[in-house]
C-alpha cells in the first residue's frame, strides 16, 4: 500500500506542476493553457486516492502521524475550486488556437494564486 501511495504522491506533484507551471508559462498572453485544467484534475483525483490508500492501507496508525482532516477538507475545497476554475478558463480559450484563446485576467490570477495558497497550507499546516 506505500507503494501505492508514493505513486499517487507523485502523481499529485507533477498535477499541481503542471498547474503552476502553466499559469506561469501564460503570463505574458492573454490566454491560459489548456493543460492546467488536466494537471488540476489529475492532482485532485490522485490527492483524494491518497487519503483513500492512506486510510484503508492503515499507512497512518500512529494518530500523531495522521494529517488534519480539517487541513484535507481545506485542501480538498481548495483544488475543487480550482478545478473548476481551470474547466472554465479552457471553456473560455476555445475560441482561440489550440485551447490557449483569452481568458478573463481574474479568473487566470485566481488559479495560479489560489494553486499557491494550496501549496502553502500542505507545507506549513
Amino acid at each position: 500500500m506505500e507503494f501505492l501511495y508514493n505513486i499517487f504522491t507523485v502523481l499529485h506533484f507533477v498535477g499541481w506542476a503542471i498547474v503552476l507551471g502553466g499559469y506561469l508559462a501564460s503570463l505574458r498572453t492573454p490566454g491560459l493553457y489548456r493543460g492546467v485544467f488536466h494537471g488540476a484534475a489529475t492532482a485532485l483525483v490522485a490527492g483524494i486516492l491518497m487519503v483513500g490508500v492512506a486510510e484503508v492501507g492503515g499507512l497512518w496508525e500512529d494518530p500523531d502521524d495522521a494529517p488534519s482532516m480539517a487541513k484535507i477538507g481545506v485542501k480538498l475545497a481548495v483544488a475543487l475550486v480550482i478545478t473548476v476554475l481551470a474547466f472554465v478558463a479552457k471553456r473560455q480559450g476555445r475560441k482561440g488556437d489550440n485551447g490557449t484563446g483569452a481568458v478573463t485576467p481574474g479568473l487566470k490570477h485566481t488559479i495560479g494564486a489560489l494553486t499557491l495558497v494550496n501549496i502553502v497550507v500542505a507545507v506549513f499546516w
